[in-house]
């Protein structure tokens, strides 16, 4: 308990810094304009609308259904409405309680003491975690990983208590009780956000490779020949569990993909199947080198900031090739066989034959591995009376008499952290369907426990095999200054985080185009006009066709009185992008001042007429739209049209968004 405590603590201090920051990023859109987050909106659109306040059903919707995220963004409205620090230390409690839950973890998993302490501390100070934990949004992450973490503490009380299962019907109710929180921790990390539903696959893992301690071809043998029938009732479980969550899922969303713009992932929109494979065969490498070696980080990995791998002589495939190679070598290592003693399952049953396998060839034998240098009693989780009695219902038990139980081999270790490493990735990888981004930093929150596990046992295993008394005092004082300098860059990091501008500008090296856009609607708030402009154009330096900097640059001509640069501006932000409302708005505004009514007439029902179909923010899209509607109308009630212009009044009430003040359309509709 006191390790879960100190890391805990150390997480804390480590972000007690952003309390006092603002809401950054994609924290406006997802709490500032969410109307799911206002008290006069039901609670209950929180299960039909996505992350952003957006329909699910709805074709621009990212379909990224997280109703128990939104949920706790409505409390934190309720509690403090826009007030940040309360939101902020939200954040900074979940990462306290997902640090204590991964220690304990790691406490059971290698028997306590200082290697516990050692991953506790790792996952506490990682600083790729920056995102998650001071970026609002990044509660999604911890939130699932929080969940996630419960069910897999859940099923391994039940994989603790199964062997017992035949012992009463109380102990019985016991280990299904195990299994039925585990199944509905692992529901409600999915709710949080999506990647909480791999928990199954990691459990499987566990069960598996920690509790059974198997190889590849003991699990194709019990499979084909069904052995074991405790183990593959509950491997029937998570597998079921997970396949009606996922079936549930789709039909949630409307059993539609998302889209995603060009920018968003790039190498998907490529029409190169090369370039597509290339590029995403890389992106793994990439997010482990930023658990590897987080120095550089960004708040935004989207457009040009990983250009695409367009050809085999690329040297990132060298990367590529390295990880892979790397990643099968030491899933090798911890499938391969160096036990010393023999284990026998035949029918479910164990059976001694003093080492050695039976005559008649038709047993499944896998061994045990005693850590010669472990110096606890537990094996995970059981008793040595309990490991003994778990052959019963199909459990491997040794068949030589052992002077104590051996904790759980570091091969088999070495395969669940791998397995907590890479399963929760999956989603991110373009594997199964593409993602709207190239690489985001909070999405590695739950596959860094892996990566934090792995290091602790590779260090431990160095530990191990060193004999002098000095080369371990070195090896600790490594690890301790490589948890020194992760803080060190975690706290360094925070203060990126305090403000949008000094977000913006930390970000200028690895994606400029997006980090001088962002930076220029900043200095625009602050008044800083010519500095504003400027950051505008350099965005438009690097990526001269994003029609968002186009519009914002065109704007702020237009509130200097350059109406001639402005119009030119927002035509071109018209041709990049023909559906953005808003440049067809201004664009309208600005003709009406100049005398060209028809042109400016054309301009707003040409906007008025944009389907809302495959837009990103349709809340925006809307208030665009319904302004036009309002400036057409008023053109005709000038004009003598009495008639049209109520009838364009009435659309724009009937198109007219959550947000948008109807008081100026009732006025002009009562005149």
């Amino acid at each position: 308990m006191l390790r879960e405590l100190v890391c805990g603590a150390v997480a804390l201090l480590l972000y007690v810094n952003t309390l006092d920051a603002d809401f950054c990023y994609d924290d406006s859109r997802a709490i500032k304009t969410n109307p799911d987050l206002l008290p006069e909106t039901p609670w209950t659109n929180v299960l039909f609308s996505d992350f952003w306040g957006t329909l699910l059903t709805h074709s621009g919707s990212h379909k990224s259904f997280r109703p128990l995220c939104t949920l706790s963004f409505r409390l934190n409205y309720a509690l403090g409405g826009l007030e940040p620090r309360g939101y902020h230390l939200f954040n900074v409690c979940l990462h306290c309680c997902v640090t204590a839950l991964f220690t304990a973890l790691c406490d059971l998993l290698l028997a306590g003491g200082s290697w516990s302490l050692l991953a506790g501390l790792l996952f506490a100070s990682h600083p790729v975690h920056t995102e998650a934990v001071a970026g609002l949004v990044g509660r999604a992450d911890m939130g699932a990983a929080l969940c996630f973490l419960l069910s897999l503490l859940c099923y391994r009380c039940h994989c603790r208590l199964r062997p017992h299962a035949g012992n009463s019907w109380f102990m019985r109710w016991r280990v299904q009780a195990w299994l039925a929180g585990s199944l509905i921790a692992a529901a409600a990390a999915m709710l949080w956000k999506e990647q909480g539903v791999t928990v199954l696959a990691v459990s499987a893992v566990y069960d598996i490779c920690v509790v059974h301690r198997m190889q590849l071809y003991h699990v194709l043998a019990v499979l084909l020949k069904r052995k074991n029938t405790t183990l593959l009732v509950s491997l029937a479980w998570l597998a079921g569990w997970g396949t009606v969550l996922l079936a549930a899922r789709l039909y949630w969303m409307g059993c539609k993909p998302p889209q995603f713009s060009n920018s968003d992932n790039p190498a998907a929109d490529s029409p190169h199947l090369l370039t597509r494979t290339l590029t995403f065969l890389y992106l793994p490498p990439a997010n482990a080198w930023l658990l590897l070696f987080p120095h550089t980080l960004s708040f935004d990995w989207s457009m040009d900031a990983i250009p695409l791998v367009t050809n085999i002589s690329d040297w990132r495939n060298l990367c590529s090739l390295a990880f892979y190679t790397g990643f099968v070598l030491l899933a090798c290592f911890g499938l391969r066989s160096r036990d010393s003693a023999t284990f026998q399952i035949t029918n479910g049953k164990s059976h001694t034959m003093n080492g050695k396998s039976p005559a008649n060839g038709h047993g499944l034998h896998f061994s045990d591995i005693n850590d010669k240098h472990g110096n606890s009693h537990h094996h995970n989780g059981l008793t040595s009376s309990e490991v003994f009695a778990s052959a019963q219902n199909g459990y491997a038990k040794p068949l030589h008499t052992a002077t104590h139980t051996s904790l759980p081999s570091k091969e088999n270790m070495v395969v669940f952290s791998l397995g907590l490493l890479a399963l929760p990735f999956l989603p991110a990888t373009n594997l199964f369907f593409y993602v709207g981004f190239v690489v985001a930093e909070r999405v590695l929150y739950i596959p860094s426990m892996g990566f934090c596990l792995l290091v602790t046992l590779g260090i431990r295993s160095m530990f191990v095999k060193m004999r002098r008394r000095s080369s371990r005092a070195l090896l600790v004082g490594c690890a301790a200054g490589l948890v020194l300098l992760y803080s060190l860059r975690t706290v360094c990091r925070n203060q990126d985080w305090q403000s949008e501008e000094m977000l913006y500008r930390s970000g200028i090296t690895v994606n400029p185009a997006k980090a001088w856009g962002n930076l220029g609607n900043v200095l625009k708030t602050q008044g800083k006009v010519v500095e504003a402009e400027e950051a505008y154009r350099s965005a438009l330096y690097y990526r001269g066709n994003m029609a968002d900097m186009l519009y914002n640059l065109g704007l702020l001509l237009q509130e200097s009185e350059r109406f001639s640069e402005a119009l030119d501006y927002y035509k071109l932000a018209i041709q990049s992008r023909p559906t953005l409302a808003s440049a067809y708005l201004n664009t309208g505004i600005i003709l009406e001042s100049e005398g060209n009514v028809e042109e400016a007439k054309r301009t707003f029902q040409k906007c008025a007429s944009i389907p809302d179909e495959n837009l990103k923010d349709p809340h925006a899209h809307k208030s665009a739209v319904t302004s036009c509607l309002y400036n057409l109308g008023k053109l005709l009630h000038e004009q003598g049209q009495q008639e049209e212009a109520l009838s364009i009044y009435k659309e724009a009430v009937k198109k007219m968004p959550h947000q948008f003040a109807p008081q100026s359309l009732y006025n002009m509709m009562g005149s």
